[in-house]
């Protein structure tokens, strides 16, 4: 392509490899003048990618500079602020802001020239212009903790102090009303607003709940819309470009809807706060909630973290007074938190066969709800019928070849398959190591308590919900929608089934085998694992119509416990402050701040290598670089994994480190060939 002299310069952001070092907007020659934020096509070696002027680079070239391809002039460009973050975002975790604008725009916009995005638009003008009239909503009269929330809420909107609202409710407790009335009081001061939650399959159940309220005060199609992964790339676009252009109010989606271009933003809701979901586990590692914090801070607009168990990190910033708490302690109609009973499994005799899975009273407790017509929720945070197959002739087990791991055995289609690189194969008819036929499954997964329920409670009708039940289109929706209908008495899941699901008819939960998180080595694994019992409890009891009280059961050889005894008193708070004071005396966050350096190598040595030698690249006396470590699952799909942490008591410390190693780690990994990819991960979730 021609290059050209005498035009205007200006800065665009685009997807340039790493290994190039090129991670700041590059520049390009344009005949006429265009505004930060416009989409652009122009070419970067011999492809043609998508980019968006950046702010901050408009100036007459003095060189001869390749001219931008093509300009997509007929869409609106996207605001400064929207650049303000992903500067932010790009800074903080450590990677290019071309590379991040490339992620997290429609990936259908790579794919089209500007006459195309034109028809697109024009489009969604005729779609945009069809209202339909519905009636008005009728809506609960609040709780007195509600309504003052909504009211705290409502003060930020129209002004005043603005800190993160931190809303600490019950299971059951109007969480979602409260979310419903302030998006409210923004949609009626003329802003957009954006909810956040951890899963897709919470999407279409919180639209739905948002649907029909808003359905009056918003009857124009796309006035509300959803941006997640599991939308086709045309229906991406297509909301994504409706809230872009400000014809979409309220904007529902998973951890990639942060980066919504939202031109009248005026609330952010962050739905359970506390879970993982919300933290990008490859490419641009960010925390979509920590995001959506900078972000309502930047725009000088209220955000609102809501949990039942909010994250200790989020916790700490409510004690310390940086974010404000409002506190819902009751369940709304009168509906009374279950009793939790810890089964001290140590009670029961000590027979062959007794491990960690149905023991005779809690089938006696599950019959006994069933044959009050209610239902039940068994939850076990392992899919497949068996961990692991095994030879008790020469001790074969079914390892992945590929993998530092087990494959699991799933019964339904007598397979193994590894649930970490994929690799499947049918079921052996005997031992592939002695030739022993009499090869049995270990351990136990959803699929395999599904089996021993329906065996050991006949005429029950049990329901499996998981990863692997659900991976058709349309089967998920189609589970939940039979539980709420009452045409399951036992429902088997994992924690797909404990997150944000208003189960109305479940009064008893059973939580089997969960003692393995208590001594995991991640620092993180008590939260997660107080947090995921709390949700699966919080399942039952959300009716007060119940003639019996909802109950849950927890399992567990560890009965004294501290996690456990606080759970049985569904006290939070103290759980809270004993974690926090754990990690105050362990400097571990949010005392301390770190950060990840990965590799990936055919061999652990050349991993290692790398890891080691970027240890010395630079000193620091307040960063600390630990040794490298294998990851707990070291090897997947036949690549070494390891690890190296990095640790600053000041934030400021770190990034500051962080922000000159990088460079210098671009340049080393050049002398390291063996080295497939390396990764910075800022504020990792699991170590």
């Amino acid at each position: 392509m021609a290059e050209m002299a005498g035009a205007l310069t200006v800065r665009v952001a685009v997807d340039a490899p790493q290994h190039s070092g090129l991670n700041g907007p590059l520049d390009y020659a344009s005949e006429q003048a265009l505004a930060s934020g416009t989409l652009v096509r122009v070419p970067l070696g011999k492809r043609e990618l998508l980019g968006v002027v950046w702010p901050g680079g408009e100036a007459a070239a003095e060189v001869a500079l390749r001219p931008v391809a093509a300009v997509f002039d007929a869409l609106a460009p996207l605001g400064d602020d929207w650049c303000r973050l992903l500067d932010f975002a790009a800074g903080y975790y450590q990677r290019s802001v071309g590379e991040l604008a490339s992620a997290v725009l429609p990936p259908q916009l790579r794919e089209l020239s500007p006459e195309q995005l034109a028809a697109r638009l024009r489009k969604l003008e005729r779609k945009a212009a069809k209202a339909v009239a519905v009636p008005e909503p009728v809506k609960p009269e609040l709780a007195p903790e509600q309504a003052h929330a909504v009211e705290r809420i409502a003060a930020q909107i129209t002004g005043g102090e603005r800190k993160p609202l931190l809303l600490f409710g019950v299971t059951g407790s109007g969480k979602t009303e409260v979310y419903l009335r302030a998006a409210e009081a923004a949609l009626a001061a003329g802003r957009q607003v954006l909810v956040l939650v951890p899963e897709i399959n919470l999407t279409p159940q919180l639209e739905a709940r948002f649907t029909e309220r808003f359905a009056a005060l918003l009857p124009e199609p796309l006035a509300i819309v959803s941006l997640h992964s599991a939308l086709t790339p045309a229906q991406r676009l297509q909301n994504w470009l409706a809230a872009h252009l400000g014809r979409a109010r309220l904007v529902l989606g998973t951890r990639l809807a942060v980066f919504a271009s939202l031109p009248e933003l005026g609330l952010i809701v962050v739905d359970e706060e506390h879970d993982p979901s919300y933290k990008q586990q490859d490419g641009a590692r960010y925390s979509a909630r920590d995001l959506a914090v900078w972000r309502a801070h930047d725009l000088r607009i209220p955000v609102v973290l809501g949990s039942a168990t909010p994250s200790l990190e989020s916790w700490q910033h409510a004690e310390s007074g940086r974010y404000e708490r409002l506190t819902l302690a009751a369940r709304i109609g009168g509906g009374a938190l279950p009793r939790v009973k810890l089964f001290d499994m140590k009670s029961l005799p000590a027979t062959a066969g007794v491990t960690t899975a149905l023991t005779a009273p809690l089938l006696a407790a599950l019959k006994e709800r069933l044959d009050r017509g209610e239902q039940s929720l068994v939850f076990l945070n392992r899919r497949g019928y068996a961990p692991v197959l095994h030879c008790g002739e020469c001790q074969w087990k079914s390892d992945c070849p590929h993998c530092s791991a087990w494959r699991v055995f799933h019964k339904r289609d007598r397979t193994l398959r590894c649930h970490h690189c994929g690799f499947t194969e049918r079921v052996p008819s005997a031992c592939p190591n002695c030739g022993n036929h009499d090869i049995a499954p270990i351990g136990r997964g959803t699929e395999k308590l599904e089996e021993q329920l329906g065996e050991a409670l006949p005429g029950a009708r049990v329901l499996r919900i998981d990863a692997d039940s659900t991976r058709r289109k349309g089967e998920l929706e189609a589970q939940l929608q039979a539980v709420h209908d009452g045409d399951v008495d036992i429902l088997v899941g994992t924690q797909m089934i404990t997150k944000g699901h208003d189960f109305r008819r479940i009064r008893f939960v059973a939580a089997v085998n969960p003692d393995g998180a208590l001594f995991s080595s991640d620092f993180r694994a008590p939260e997660r694992l107080f947090a995921l019992l709390m949700q699966a409890g919080g399942r039952a009891g959300r009716d007060a119509s119940g003639e019996t009280p909802a109950e849950m059961w927890v399992q567990t050889w560890h009965r004294d416990h501290a996690l456990y005894q606080a759970l049985a008193r569904h006290d939070y708070e103290r759980f809270a402050r004993d974690q926090l004071a754990e990690r105050r005396s362990a400097s571990l966050p949010p005392f301390a701040h770190l950060a990840l350096l990965r590799a990936e190598a055919r061999t652990a040595e050349a991993a290692k290598a790398f890891l080691d030698a970027a240890a010395g690249l630079l000193q620091d006396e307040q960063v600390l670089v630990y040794p490298p470590v294998p990851h707990a699952v070291a090897r997947v799909a036949d690549v070494e994994r390891m690890q190296m942490l990095v640790e600053a008591t000041q934030r400021a410390r770190l990034q500051a480190f962080l922000r000159a190693w990088v460079p210098e780690l671009i340049a080393l990994k050049r002398e390291h060939k063996a080295v497939l990819r390396w990764a910075v991960d800022v504020d990792p979730l699991a170590i």
